[in-house]
């Protein structure tokens, strides 16, 4: 993987640049990302807060409340509506992974709220699994 990664939204209005490799690589199998994505998961990435800097218009805050009762904030464009990141959270931003320009070099070893995932999908026997929110 080469630094800076870049990615942003699908107009190009919200853009960002990645400057330390990511912790891990990630799926989520809820129902709500599965909605959110329209797709069976949604990919994302784990960046120190430090690691990303956005640039040009001012992403939109979208809230909801997750099962567990916090609220998640989403950073959206608020031309296309494109989801980019969250807010920083324990000094981490989650990246969406489809964001990124380049996104072969992508693999995702970390599967969450996998209860929820669809039948046909398979993990690699090394892969790391939880059924629900895995402890921090």
């Amino acid at each position: 993987m080469r630094l800076p990664q870049t990615g942003g939204c699908q107009c190009g209005k919200v853009r960002y640049a990645l400057t330390e490799e990511p912790q891990s690589v990630y799926t989520c199998h809820c129902t709500a990302c599965q909605r959110w994505t329209s797709s069976a998961f949604s990919m994302g990435l784990v960046v120190p807060e430090t690691a990303i800097r956005l640039s040009g218009v001012e992403p939109k805050r979208l809230q909801r409340v997750a099962d567990s009762g916090r609220v998640n904030t989403r950073l959206v464009c608020p031309e296309c509506g494109c989801w980019i990141c969250g807010i920083p959270r324990d000094g981490l931003v989650r990246v969406r992974a489809g964001s990124l320009d380049d996104t072969s070099w992508l693999r995702p070893t970390r599967h969450l709220w996998t209860r929820s995932k669809q039948p046909w999908i398979i993990f690699a026997p090394s892969d790391e699994v939880f059924e629900a929110q895995p402890p921090t």
